[in-house]
C-alpha cells in the first residue's frame, strides 16, 4: 500500500482556481455565464468572488470589483424586468438584462486574458 501523500511543493492544478489570480476570475465569469442554465453557479460565482476581494493584486482587484458589481446589478436590472413583465415590457427587458451580463463577462474575460484591468468597475454600463 502506498502513501500518496503531498509535500508543500506540490499543489494540485485545481488549488488555485480558489486563490486570488486570474484563473479564479476567469472561473468567476464562467460561472455566470453558466448561470444562466444552472442558476446555482452564478451564485457560486459571487461567493467566490466576495471570499477573493481584497486579496489580489492591482489589476485583478478591478476584475473582482466589475463581476461583484456585474450580479448585483444584474440581479437588480432582472428584479425590476420582473416586475414590468406584468405590464409587457418586462420581457423585452429581461433579455436586454441577460445580453448586458454576458458583454459584461465576455468584457472581463478579454481583460483578464491580456492582463489588463478593467477600465472602470464602477460602471453601470458596459
Amino acid at each position: 500500500m502506498s502513501d500518496m501523500q503531498q509535500t508543500p511543493d506540490e499543489t494540485r492544478k485545481t488549488d488555485r482556481w480558489l486563490e486570488p489570480g486570474p484563473t479564479n476570475i476567469q472561473v468567476i465569469y464562467i460561472l455566470y455565464l453558466v448561470g444562466f442554465v444552472i442558476g446555482i453557479s452564478a451564485l457560486v460565482g459571487i461567493v467566490i468572488a466576495y471570499m477573493n476581494r481584497g486579496k489580489a493584486s492591482g489589476w485583478l482587484e478591478t476584475h473582482y470589483t466589475w463581476a461583484i458589481r456585474t450580479f448585483w446589478i444584474g440581479v437588480l436590472f432582472g428584479f425590476v424586468s420582473a416586475l414590468l413583465m406584468v405590464v409587457g415590457i418586462g420581457f423585452l427587458l429581461i433579455i436586454a438584462v441577460a445580453i448586458w451580463v454576458v458583454v459584461r463577462c465576455v468584457i472581463g474575460l478579454q481583460a483578464v486574458g491580456r492582463n489588463e484591468p478593467i477600465k472602470n468597475p464602477q460602471s453601470w454600463l458596459i
